[in-house]
């Protein structure tokens, strides 16, 4: 009775101690070799999305401040819907291993230095055996602001993260894919109410 006792209490050990050590390796993997569950196109959508949405989301906040109707109006519907995906793509990127902090990507800060692009620095580990994507970009404001230029620049970043949308609604990973699928014509109607145009195929 006792052996039995003994040799049950060391299985369960065993078990409880076999499950925090898969736990650690699991955790360890991700903070050492940046080894993510997404392909190459998902983890360029979730640095180029995740970089997009945080900055866009806090300059939307200044151009409500100094923009005309149409802009503010514009900046309106900019900062709902990259606010509400800001929290989304960062559980998905913590759940599929994508080691990129989305929460805590640059924001927009007031004009100090007028630039056009600036390159974001990247992390040089290779993402699950994909080549490492290129620097990514985010297309700065002008110094000077204007209405003109703002719904440009814009339409330009929206324009971005809808072909991120776009070619993630075809990846193979089903929760990705249906998340995209479920946000496409969300970015689709952003595109419109900042003046982009529809580019139909022609057969």
């Amino acid at each position: 009775m006792k052996l039995n006792t003994l040799f049950v209490a060391a299985v369960l050990a065993s078990t409880s101690l076999s499950s925090c050590v898969f736990k650690t390796a699991d955790e360890n993997q991700l903070k050492y070799t940046h080894t993510t569950l997404v392909d190459g196109d998902a983890y360029a959508f979730f640095r180029q999305v995740g970089t997009i949405a945080p900055y866009e989301a806090s300059y939307s906040k200044h151009v409500e401040t100094v923009g005309s109707a149409q802009a503010k109006e514009v900046a309106g519907k900019v900062a709902k819907v990259f606010g509400e995906m800001m929290p989304q793509l960062d559980s998905l990127a913590t759940k599929f291993h994508v080691d990129f902090p989305i929460l805590g990507a640059e924001q927009y800060t007031a004009p100090s230095e007028a630039t056009t692009t600036v390159a974001v620095e990247e992390d040089t580990a290779t993402p699950d055996s994909v080549a490492a994507a290129a620097p990514v970009e985010i297309a700065r404001h002008a110094e000077d602001y204007s209405d003109e230029a703002y719904l440009h620049h814009i339409q330009h970043q929206i324009a971005v993260v809808k072909e991120h949308f776009r070619r993630m609604s075809r990846n193979t990973n089903k929760e990705l894919r249906d998340y995209a699928v479920a946000k496409s014509e969300t970015i689709a109607e952003l595109y419109k109410a900042a003046g982009g145009k529809e580019e139909h195929a022609h057969h």
